[in-house]
C-alpha cells in the first residue's frame, strides 16, 4: 500500500517530519498503517491523506478538517480502521493466476533437459502439469492434481498436447519461410495464454485480465486484445497472421470466452482442489535460536521461518513490543526458495548479553536467563501472520496456420 500526507498537493517526506508505523498486521489477516506529521497550529495550508492500494484498485485522497486544540497538532493518516482524520478500508484480496506456456524448437537442440516441444500449466506460478516431446504424455506435477483428476482427463490432455506439438511444427516452418530464414538455424516459437483473478474474503473469484500471446525467436510476435477482440501484430511478419485470424469471428469469440470464463472456471476448480495443500503450506515451521556473535559481549538472535507457500510473509523481531528495523541492526536473508517449491526466510539481530528486554517474534518469545545465555524459547500461543496470496486442458486452438 502507498500512503502519502500532502501539504497543498506536495507529498511530505521524512525530511518534513513524517513518521510511519509501517504496515502492521491485524488479528483478522488484514493490515493497517498509520502515518503522522506535526505541524504549527497557525498553518493554513490544505493537508490531505492519499491512499493507493493496487490490490483492490483503490485510490482515495481525503482532506483533514479537524480544528486544532494545541499550539502544535499531529496530522494523522491511518488506514484499515475508521477514524475522524482519515479513513480507507483495506480488504483482504488474493490474486491468482492460471497460465499455460508452450515452447517449440525448429529441430532438436540436443541439450540436457531441453526438448523439441514442451508444455506446462502453472497455477499461481507453480507448475501443476507437464508434457514434453520425449515422454509424449501429460503428467501431473502436484499430488492434488493426480488425486483429484480422473484418468480420462490425462488421456485427453495427452491427445491435446500431441496435436499442438504437430501444430507448432507446421507453423514454425511457415514462419521460417515467411521470414526467409535458414532452416539450419535453430528457431523457437512460444505461446502463452491464461487468466488472472482476484478472490475476496468470501471466496468469490473475479476476472482481472487475460493473456494470449505468441513469441518468435525471443521477440513478441502476436497478441490478442481482449477488450477490442482483435489480434495485435508486433512484427511485420505477424501482420499476415493477424489479418487471417481477425477474419475468423469464431476464433476471436472463443479466445475471449476462454480467457474470461472457461479459464476462470478451471482456476476456481484447481484452487478448490489445492485448498487443503495451500492451507497447510501457509503454516511454516518456525525456529527461534541464538548463536555466538563475533563480539563476546553480544549474542545473535535468529528467527527462521521455512516451508511456507506462497512466498509472501511478514516477519518482525520485537524488543519489548517495539518492532526492530534495519536501524536497530536487523538483517534479513529475504525470501529464498527451498528445494520443494516452498520458501524460507531468516531474520537476525545482534544484542548485548546483558540486555534484559523481552524479544519476540510475533508471539514466540526469546527467554533470557540470568546466565545471559539464550537456551530455550516459549512457543505457547505462537501464531504466524501469513498472507496466502497466492486445469483443464487449454483451449483447443483452431488448427489454422499462421
Amino acid at each position: 500500500i502507498t500512503m502519502n500526507i500532502k501539504r497543498d498537493g506536495r507529498i511530505l517526506t521524512k525530511d518534513d517530519g513524517v513518521v510511519s508505523s509501517g504496515v502492521q498486521p491485524n488479528e483478522n489477516n488484514t493490515h493497517q498503517r498509520r502515518d503522522h506529521v506535526e505541524i504549527p497550529r497557525a498553518d493554513v495550508a490544505t493537508y490531505t491523506c492519499e491512499i493507493i492500494h493496487p490490490g483492490s484498485k483503490m485510490h482515495v485522497e481525503k482532506p483533514w478538517g479537524e480544528k486544532p486544540l494545541k499550539d502544535h497538532l499531529f496530522f494523522t493518516c491511518f488506514t484499515a480502521f475508521e477514524i475522524q482524520l482519515c479513513f480507507s478500508p483495506v480488504s483482504f484480496l488474493e490474486k491468482h493466476s492460471l497460465t499455460y506456456i508452450y515452447t517449440a524448437f525448429s529441430h532438436p537442440v540436443k541439450l540436457p533437459g531441453i526438448h523439441e516441444f514442451t508444455a506446462m500449466g502453472l497455477l499461481d506460478n507453480r507448475m501443476i502439469d507437464y508434457y514434453d516431446s520425449t515422454v509424449q504424455k501429460k503428467i501431473p506435477k502436484q499430488k492434488w492434481m493426480e488425486k483429484r483428476l480422473e484418468k480420462e482427463y490425462w488421456e485427453k490432455g495427452t491427445q491435446s498436447r500431441q496435436s499442438k506439438q504437430q501444430w507448432f511444427k507446421v507453423n514454425i516452418d511457415i514462419l521460417i519461410n515467411r521470414m526467409r530464414q535458414t532452416s539450419n538455424d535453430t528457431h523457437v516459437l512460444q505461446w502463452m495464454h491464461g487468466c488472472e483473478g482476484l478472490e475476496d474474503g468470501h471466496g468469490k473469484l473475479q476476472f482481472m485480465s487475460g493473456v494470449d500471446m505468441y513469441n518468435y525467436d525471443g521477440d513478441d510476435f502476436l497478441a490478442f486484445d481482449d477488450e477490442r477482440q482483435v489480434w495485435v501484430a508486433t512484427l511485420d511478419a505477424a501482420v499476415p497472421t493477424k489479418r487471417k485470424w481477425d477474419e475468423v469471428t469464431a476464433l476471436k469469440d472463443y479466445t475471449k470466452g476462454y480467457l474470461e470464463k472457461e479459464c476462470m472456471e478451471w482456476m476456481k476448480t484447481f484452487l478448490s482442489y489445492s485448498k487443503q495443500q495451500l492451507r497447510n503450506a501457509c503454516s511454516p515451521d518456525v525456529y527461534l535460536f541464538a548463536s555466538e556473535a563475533k563480539e563476546k559481549a553480544n549474542v545473535v538472535l535468529t528467527c527462521l521461518a521455512t516451508g511456507f507457500y506462497p512466498k509472501d510473509i511478514t516477519m518482525n523481531i520485537r524488543r519489548d513490543g517495539r518492532i526492530l528495523t534495519k536501524d536497530d541492526g536487523v538483517e534479513s536473508s529475504g525470501v529464498r526458495p527451498n528445494n520443494d517449491d516452498t520458501h524460507q526466510r531468516r531474520d537476525h539481530v545482534e544484542i548485548l548479553r546483558t540486555d534484559v528486554a523481552t524479544y519476540t517474534w510475533v508471539n514466540g518469545k526469546f527467554l533470557l536467563f540470568k546466565s545471559n545465555i539464550i537456551s530455550t524459547f516459549s512457543s505457547e500461543k505462537m501464531y504466524i501472520s501469513v498472507l496466502c496470496k497466492t486445469s483443464g486442458n487449454p483451449p483447443p486452438r483452431h488448427l489454422m496456420h499462421m
